[in-house]
């Protein structure tokens, strides 16, 4: 059995980054300003700015490139102008494009990623701190995609939902949109003065292209290289309560029909602090998790669906991630209060989880604290505390983090925690990741240490894969964006990991290399190796070569083929991986993936197809059916969803219909009988 020594030094350097880190911060620099214009008229939002206010409205025009070609002239003109109108903020784009026939316009469900299309986006630094700001894109048809940025523009959260309007139109040289915020959407903190940080984008996905206002900047969505939004008059905003009461109905075979309610309360302090409780929140027509293909021996972190749980969630996002929400299974009731004063960002949630049998969860409360304070121009330090109270006893833990930025391009990032429970020793853990980012490259260097029972106390209700080590690893990404020839774009990206048991053993080293190839004719090619040593009943030497060709996977309407194969943990496998966007028609929209996995030998009966099916018609972007179908054979598990959806106060007064068959967690056998819900949300 090998063995190997820490590398040396690795302390010296944790307090090395951290001293010159907190000495150290980003010079200010000279911003763009603009002012918008007040308006008491009616505008329409029908996407065609045609209103004489927009005339009249101070034009941004100076959109520079941020890909492929970081600082150059954009191939086509964009120009935005912003209006101030009672209780709401208006931002309308005119987006010129010389070949207007090849606009790309066919996402029409909420919160897709509408970068895979032609779209405008905004984002507004409401608080002024150079480091979150909220974001709203529209693309050609007004479908909408919001959420919010946080630490700089490095944490992306597309689960915040907001009530906001939007339109575009098509006109004979481009396109146009307008982009409606009412105030009361947002949280702003009144006494930092009338100016917010303002960015705005546009993608053309044909081109690969990604302009920027304004520009050049070092990474998209960096929200310290904003401009400045000023002269705003925000007197009159007003925040205000919703409750938003359902009722589910629920036919089950061999059940009798039920009836539930529940509420949800949101209800604005102030304009910068607001609470939520939520008393029996209806999860029955979440869609079911999506089986994937796990070739390590780790449990797989799984996305939340459930609304409770999405808003505010990038405040929780931690690199050891002390709270996971997936960890709580249904809900009696939950209150959660949210809010920044003063550089000061706080969130608490309390839970109470209902027990479940099948997972032999039992009844339990749960208590998240976060608080995380600005320094510097751009940095933070924050607290988290996680716990879980289940039959008298505590689990969790707390602990410290920091993200401090040298400048726009170099940061260092850290964190400290200890975990409580069942074990009171080796019970720590910590990181420190300095790294470099620019526009088109990444590096990061990161030491981590896990103690031997971190994770049984934390797991309760965070989620750390795997514990007991002291690892190092190192990532690098290039790309490169070509002027002529038959590539259009070059990108590698490296990793390297290693890590030792606490007690000096070599556990695990990895290496992982990956080249991808854009083609002129929107081909693509993604070749990856990897090689790794596993320590566990026995050394294991995994290896894994795979290839994937696509076409058009810029856009959304895209088809892929890959392949990949080596050996696992003993086996030698085979994997091929298969996936289909498209659309049929002008409402009807397809995705199917597809995995074959292959072992040999294979003892546990894991060899298995997998195959998910997605069916979208689309009314308009608040009437919409959807279909979800999932075969996993190795399970012999099958889920059927089928949901009619009316938004008629949308995001979040609605009336759904759905029927639905077959498990909705990940990894479990079997069927589930059919049912059949029919659920109403309103807004009051």
């Amino acid at each position: 059995m090998p063995f190997m020594k820490k590398p040396r030094g690795l302390r010296r350097l944790a307090w090395t980054c951290i001293a010159v880190g907190l000495m150290s911060s980003p010079a200010p620099a000279t911003v763009p300003e603009v002012r918008p214009l007040a308006v008491d008229e009616a505008i329409a939002i029908d996407g065609r700015l045609d209103e004489p206010a927009w005339g009249r409205a101070a034009a941004i025009s100076d959109f520079v490139q941020f890909r492929p070609e970081r600082g150059r002239i954009p191939a086509f003109a964009t120009e935005a102008r912003v209006l101030l109108a009672p209780n709401r903020l208006i931002v309308g784009f005119f987006c010129r494009d010389a070949e207007p026939e090849r606009i790309t316009a066919r996402l029409t469900r909420r919160d897709s990623d509408l970068t895979e299309d032609d779209c405008v986006c905004v984002a507004l630094d409401t608080f002024f701190d150079r480091r979150t700001a909220y974001y709203f894109f529209t693309n050609p048809l007004g479908t909408q995609q919001d959420g919010r940025l946080s630490e700089n523009g490095r944490v992306g959260d597309d689960t915040w939902d907001g009530e906001w309007r939007s339109a575009a139109a098509r006109f004979p040289g481009g396109w146009s949109a307008e982009i409606e915020v009412p105030l009361a959407t947002l949280k702003f903190d009144p006494r930092r003065g009338a100016s917010w940080g303002l960015g705005l984008g546009r993608s053309i996905p044909r081109t690969m292209e990604l302009d920027t206002w304004p520009g050049p900047v070092d990474g998209f969505g960096m929200v310290s290289q904003f401009g400045v939004l000023s002269g705003l008059d925000l007197a009159a905003a007003k925040k205000k309560l919703e409750v938003i009461p359902h009722l589910v109905g629920r036919l089950r075979r061999h059940e009798k029909a039920a009836l539930d309610a529940g509420a949800d309360l949101r209800w604005a302090l102030s304009q910068d602090i607001s609470a939520n409780l939520a008393f029996n929140p209806d999860f029955a027509t979440i869609e079911a998790d999506q089986e994937q293909i796990n070739l390590t021996r780790f449990e797989l972190s799984l996305s939340e669906k459930r609304n409770f749980f999405l808003e505010g969630s990038e405040i929780y996002s931690q690199r050891i991630q002390l709270f996971y929400s997936r960890r709580v299974a249904d809900i009696w009731g939950g209150a959660k209060l949210y809010g920044k004063k003063g550089g000061t960002e706080f969130a608490a949630m309390g839970i109470l989880a209902k027990a479940d049998e099948e997972l032999e969860l039992p009844q339990a409360g749960f208590a998240v604290l976060r608080v995380r304070r600005d320094i510097f121009s751009a940095s933070t330090i924050g607290f988290l505390t996680a716990n879980r109270i289940a039959g008298g006893r505590n689990h969790g833990s707390s602990g410290l983090d920091l993200v401090h930025f040298f400048s726009d391009r170099m940061n260092v990032t850290g964190q400290l925690a200890i975990s409580y429970g069942d074990h009171a020793r080796e019970n720590l853990a910590f990181f420190l990741r300095p790294s470099y980012d620019s526009a088109t490259a990444h590096f990061h260097l990161r030491y981590t240490h896990l103690g031997r029972h971190f994770a049984d106390n934390a797991n309760a209700a965070g989620f750390v894969s795997d514990d007991d080590r002291r690892e190092l690893d190192s990532a690098l990404e290039k790309t490169w964006s070509l002027k002529r020839g038959l590539l259009e774009r070059v990108g590698y990206s490296s990793n390297y990991n290693i890590y030792w048991s606490t007690a000096g053993t070599l556990r695990s080293w990895e290496v992982d290399q990956e080249l991808e190839l854009d083609l002129r004719n929107r081909l693509s090619l993604e070749l990856e190796h990897g090689e790794e040593f596993k320590l566990y009943e026995e050394e294991f030497r995994n290896r894994s070569s795979g290839i994937e060709l696509g076409f058009n996977t810029r856009e959304w309407q895209m088809a892929r083929l890959g392949c990949s194969f080596g050996r696992s943990f003993g086996s030698r496998f085979r994997l091929w991986e298969a996936g289909l966007n498209r659309k049929l028609g002008d409402r009807l929209s397809l995705e199917y993936d597809l995995n074959r996995l292959l072992l040999d030998p294979d003892p546990e009966d894991e060899t298995t197809w997998i195959h998910v099916l997605r069916l979208d018609y689309f009314f308009n972007k608040d009437l919409f059916l959807k279909l979800f179908f999932q075969r996993q054979t190795a399970l012999d598990k099958t889920n059927v969803q089928l949901v009619f959806v009316w938004r008629f106060q949308p995001p979040f007064g609605m009336l759904q219909l759905a029927f639905q068959q077959g498990s909705l967690r990940f990894g479990e056998r079997g069927d589930t009988e059919p049912a059949l819900f029919l659920k109403l949300a309103l807004v009051i």
